[in-house]
């Protein structure tokens, strides 16, 4: 048997190891375009910042190491320009050489990955991408000894990434986004932390605008803005690479990656397709989705060669958890956001917190900012988000365990996590979450988002700040009193018989104050996250 994999990183190099781990006798081989194979390329920004200083470091393995240790068929700058699948054969051509020939097989497996998105602006041609070890290679060269300013062109994960190290390098750096936000998995409330933490170390944003124009020394804005720029990386995003499969007519995918099944077959069953260029399927809804994630890739890859060698599989689906650094924040998500809940007309309830990192009379705890999305009637969790400089990731990692293996939003109250003081709390963040969710999904407290205050206002509820006074003086929402949740039962006149939205810090006192008002008879809700929620989300820039 031949199996040929057609692309040799992440899910490429899994199938192919992975296969033969199952099966000694099987002829393995690996065409990859490039001149690499199995690097780490969720590495190259942090190489371009120095942060990895040795270029071998990136390098996982080589066709020599693989060859030794897996007799795989390792062939590098090999590309494939046809795919004939009657005749099960493949046509390759050397890059090197420029010799051309045939390779058959009997099993074809696609992971060519993703190609950059390159929109036609008039100069792009100057701009750099990042996604091979020669993309870093050119952008290393263009980086050194630079004493001019850079433009990164997008800011999702790869373009606030490249935004860091390029100025960890002292290269002063501004993004430019289409959109009103940066990291565009996040809902806005948690991606303005992100922008304030960007602009604190320096890093320029231009928000809601795009790039009109490229020159020798410019970049140019539909705004009119013109920046100065010496070096351009461009980072929107990146597309499926299908054109192989395209041109072999195989099924492409409403969302533009290859149409695969649950063992990531084509429709052509001998040829499969995993990674970035498959389109994978959505845990939540069942239907297609494009997550151009390592791990993913990897886990597909183990998947297709279990398969080919006749072992029971199971289905892969995807949350799409992730995770990026940027600056020290640590931002990480799973499943959906508010944005695509409400876009889908799905029914969600949100929950946001603002807990420590651990317990917070030892000494280093820091703040981070958590959300959860949960189903109000089921309370199956749709999602999370969680921003801050220590114990995002493992919370995350946490939820969307819990997401994985079914449990609801109230059971994450029942998770026995591991505590001492420079850990966590008695209470980790997470049991917190799922407390939240049980007063609100059992209806002993309502909430109100930061985007629901106006409207409320509107309505007649009277706002009522339970902070401090001088809490209060540093600032509040527009049109709030102050009534300290301490000195709340002796001044219960003072709200008269109105509708009550509670407004604290972080929503705990809130929590308190919304439990007393409800035990007298108002119809009181407490602001989700309080003040600081609110405070960083588009109602405060309008305010």
């Amino acid at each position: 048997m031949r199996v040929v994999v057609i692309g040799g990183v992440a899910g490429g190099m899994s199938a192919a190891a992975r296969l033969r781990r199952l099966d000694s006798e099987a002829e393995i081989v690996v065409l990859e375009r490039s001149g690499y194979v199995s690097y780490a390329n969720c590495g190259l920004p942090y190489y371009v910042g120095g942060v990895i200083e040795d270029h071998e470091d990136l390098l996982l393995q080589t066709p020599g190491s693989l060859n030794d240790r897996f007799r795989i068929d390792v062939r590098v700058a090999s590309e494939v320009t046809a795919i004939d699948r009657a005749a099960r054969v493949v046509h390759v051509k050397d890059l090197a050489s420029g010799a051309t020939y045939e390779l058959d097989y009997d099993y074809l497996v696609l992971s060519p990955g993703a190609t950059p998105v390159v929109p036609p602006i008039p100069g792009i041609e100057r701009a750099l991408a990042l996604r091979t070890v020669e993309d870093v290679e050119r952008m290393s060269e263009a980086v050194e000894g630079l004493s001019g300013r850079a433009v990164v062109i997008g800011g999702g994960f790869i373009g606030v990434e490249i935004a860091e190290n390029l100025t960890h390098r002292s290269i002063p750096t501004t993004v430019v986004e289409a959109t009103s936000q940066v990291l565009a998995p996040l809902d806005p409330e948690m991606a303005q932390l992100v922008a304030d933490e960007l602009r604190r170390h320096g890093v320029g944003l231009h928000l809601n605008d795009a790039v009109a124009t490229i020159t020798e020394r410019t970049v140019q804005l539909a705004s009119g803005a013109v920046l100065d720029a010496d070096l351009v990386v461009v980072a929107i995003g990146v597309r499926p690479d299908v054109a192989l499969a395209r041109e072999a007519g195989l099924a492409i995918g409403e969302l533009g990656g290859i149409a695969v099944d649950e063992f990531n077959r084509t429709s052509d069953l001998a040829i499969y397709a995993i990674g970035d260029a498959a389109e994978k399927t959505d845990a939540l809804d069942g239907e297609a989705s494009l997550v151009p994630l390592a791990n993913i890739a990897n886990r597909q890859g183990r998947v297709v060669a279990d398969h080919i060698a006749g072992r029971r599989v199971r289905p892969v689906t995807t949350i799409g958890t992730a995770i990026v650094k940027v600056f020290d924040l640590t931002i990480a998500t799973t499943g959906w956001n508010e944005k695509r809940l409400v876009a889908k007309s799905r029914p969600h309830l949100a929950i946001h917190t603002h807990p420590a990192s651990h317990a917070g009379y030892y000494p280093g705890a820091a703040k981070m900012a958590l959300k959860l999305l949960v189903d109000p009637e089921s309370g199956v969790i749709l999602g999370a988000q969680g921003v801050g400089t220590e114990g995002v990731d493992k919370r995350i990692d946490v939820i969307a365990t819990a997401m994985r293996g079914g449990l609801t939003a109230p059971e994450l109250a029942d998770l026995e996590l591991a505590y001492a003081p420079p850990f966590s709390s008695a209470k980790d963040p997470v049991n917190m979450l799922g407390y939240i969710a049980e007063n609100l999904l059992t209806g002993l407290v309502e909430s109100v988002h930061w985007h629901e205050v106006e409207g409320h206002a509107e309505q007649g509820y009277l706002l009522v700040d339970v902070r401090t006074a001088g809490e209060f003086a540093r600032g509040s929402l527009p049109g709030a009193i102050n009534v300290p949740v301490d000195e709340l039962r002796e001044r219960l006149d003072e709200l008269g018989e109105k509708d009550v939205v509670v407004i604290c810090q972080v929503g705990q006192r809130g929590h308190v104050a919304t439990r007393l008002l409800r035990d007298f008879g108002f119809n009181a809700k407490n602001l989700s996250g309080g003040y600081q929620t609110w405070h960083k989300s588009p109602a405060a820039l309008v305010a």
